[in-house]
């Protein structure tokens, strides 16, 4: 695609800046893409796509198959409405939730739910993906030190000195920490091995973790059962109908952060009136479709270039990993609707400005010229009493604000096309907002680039290997404790457990255990000559788990 000459004349770019501006005022956002490049004739060139698009969302919302992989229907939207759900028992199911959060919620706050020490104090969420990326861009950008009726501890990984940390973080006042464990499945391994983790350390405190657990998952899933079997505190539905990177509006997100004290209901309500605005099927005043089009601009429909989130407020420093997820989940497919091969994306990745300014911003700005900007401008600069840092009239939001003019104009000056999205202030509302919208444009672009926005399956691929090595290494285990001993070269193990074809597989499995002294290791000549053995115990067994 031929790329029109960057406007430079500061008066043309005045004017284009009010052509290509729309002002929403009823949920608080302006989009401005005064600065992304497109023909004049662009919009209608893409009109039929995105009419095309628009129908597609149309049938999405009214609860079509937009899954084929799993036959399932996506919904998401229907959480902040749910008078617009399909069916009546749909319906009941999301207004039924949100009463049993808030009704537990309160019995929480008021110290009816309460641990052996007292009322619950701190909030242990443990969740991967969707399940946790949510919870913490809410929590970080809405969280108020002060005020917040919890404090929130995330195992959002599987690594064990993470986890030390924040058990250790926690400390004493585990006895009054409550622990929400998400997954849909209940299979999910990080999610399992975090649960798992957090049920030991509460029992070294000589704590009941049934009495502090409650579960978010599907009815019936493996942990549904753990949880209705150890008589955990209260189990919350996630539905089929929601994926994990669209689920913060559902038990996923809204039970935290009710529980932390953020108001839920207007966080719905700025999700829903979004929703409302970006159901309109006009892109010439629909904010999340006017979005996409110059997604589609910038990327060449192909995701030739990288998108770059630069929210100039340290509450929403999250939303880049939030939308990473969301976007990257979305629309990185290797096959379109038709089966065909198109190896379609986008990247994401930002921090916050302007602490950017003095990171990446000068490659964006001199260096490879492969992504586009979006800016996220927040006009309220605190909440208290400003304060200025010069002349009785400047204030460090003044600088803030500054920092972000110039550097939209230093990366436009040199060829690097920005979008540029302002909200009032960051409240439960706004960031409502935000989320609803990247949720409807990223639907928007899945249907432009004809992609399938609502499954996930290079994730499920990355999920069967690690079950792999997990297989590879119990096979070594077995092993090596058939050969009392004795030490043998990663060759040897590869060929004895059959697995010749992941011997780099064995050889990074050994190397693990041994740093970890769940193996012994001899030292070879070369870095790839050692032998393994497993350690004995003092009562001659070894100690594989």
């Amino acid at each position: 695609m031929l790329r029109r000459p960057m406007e430079t004349d500061p008066l043309k770019l005045w004017e284009r800046y009010k052509e290509r501006t729309t002002f929403h005022p009823e949920i608080g956002l302006a989009l401005d893409l005064s600065r992304v490049d497109f023909a004049d004739d662009f919009f209608e060139t893409m009109q039929p796509a995105m009419d095309r698009a628009f129908t597609a969302m149309t049938e999405l919302e009214g609860g079509a198959i937009a899954n084929p992989d799993e036959n399932r229907m996506v919904g998401h939207y229907w959480l902040r409405n749910p008078a617009l759900a399909p069916t009546e028992e749909i319906r009941g199911q999301i207004e039924s939730a949100l009463d049993d959060i808030k009704s537990f919620v309160a019995d929480v706050h008021e110290g009816k739910i309460a641990g052996p020490d007292g009322p619950f104090e701190n909030l242990l969420l443990i969740g991967i993906g969707g399940s946790a990326l949510g919870p913490q861009f809410v929590s970080h950008a809405l969280g108020q030190p002060k005020s917040d009726r919890m404090r929130l501890w995330f195992f959002d990984n599987t690594d064990p000195d993470g986890i030390d940390k924040d058990i250790e973080e926690i400390g004493k006042t585990l006895s009054k920490t409550l622990v929400i464990v998400i997954s849909k499945s209940g299979g999910t391994k990080e999610t399992r091995n975090g649960m798992l983790e957090a049920k030991a350390a509460f029992e070294r405190e000589g704590l009941d973790f049934a009495k502090h657990a409650c579960a978010v998952t599907g009815e019936g899933s493996m942990l549904d059962k753990i949880a209705e079997a150890d008589g955990w505190l209260k189990r919350f539905p996630m539905w089929d109908w929601v994926g994990g990177r669209s689920s913060e509006t559902a038990t996923v997100g809204l039970l935290p952060a009710a529980l932390q004290g953020i108001d839920i209901d207007q966080l719905l309500a700025g999700a829903a009136a979004c929703d409302e605005l970006t159901r309109q099927p006009d892109a010439s005043t629909n904010p999340a479709a006017r979005l996409a089009l110059a997604w589609h601009h910038c990327c060449n429909g192909k995701g030739h270039k990288d998108m770059v989130i630069l929210p100039y407020k340290d509450r929403l420093e999250l939303i880049s990993r939030y939308l990473q997820q969301l976007i990257m989940e979305s629309l990185g497919k290797e096959k379109d609707l038709d089966g065909e091969v198109v190896n379609q994306g986008i990247a994401v990745y930002g921090n916050k400005g302007s602490t950017d300014q003095h990171a990446y911003i000068q490659q964006l700005r001199d260096g490879v010229p492969n992504f586009f900007a979006t800016f996220i401008e927040v006009l309220e600069e605190r909440s208290g009493e400003l304060f200025h840092v010069e002349h009785e009239m400047i204030t460090s939001g003044d600088y803030l604000s500054g920092f972000f003019q110039g550097t939209r104009k230093a990366l436009y000056e040199n060829g690097r096309e920005s979008i540029t999205i302002t909200i009032g202030d960051v409240s439960p509302f706004s960031v409502g907002v935000l989320i609803a919208l990247y949720e409807r444009a990223v639907g928007f672009y899945a249907s432009l680039i004809n992609v399938n926005a609502y499954h996930q399956p290079g994730v499920e691929a990355g999920k069967k290997a690690a079950e792999r090595v997990i297989e590879v290494q119990l096979a070594i285990f077995e092993c090596l404790m058939r050969r009392d001993g004795n030490p043998m070269s990663v060759e040897d193990l590869a060929m004895e457990t059959q697995s010749v074809d992941d011997t780099e597989t064995v050889y990074k499995i050994c190397e693990h255990l041994a740093a970890n002294g769940r193996m012994d290791k001899i030292d070879g000549e070369g870095q790839f000559d050692g032998l393994y053995c497993l350690p004995r115990s003092d009562e001659n067994e070894f100690p594989i788990s």
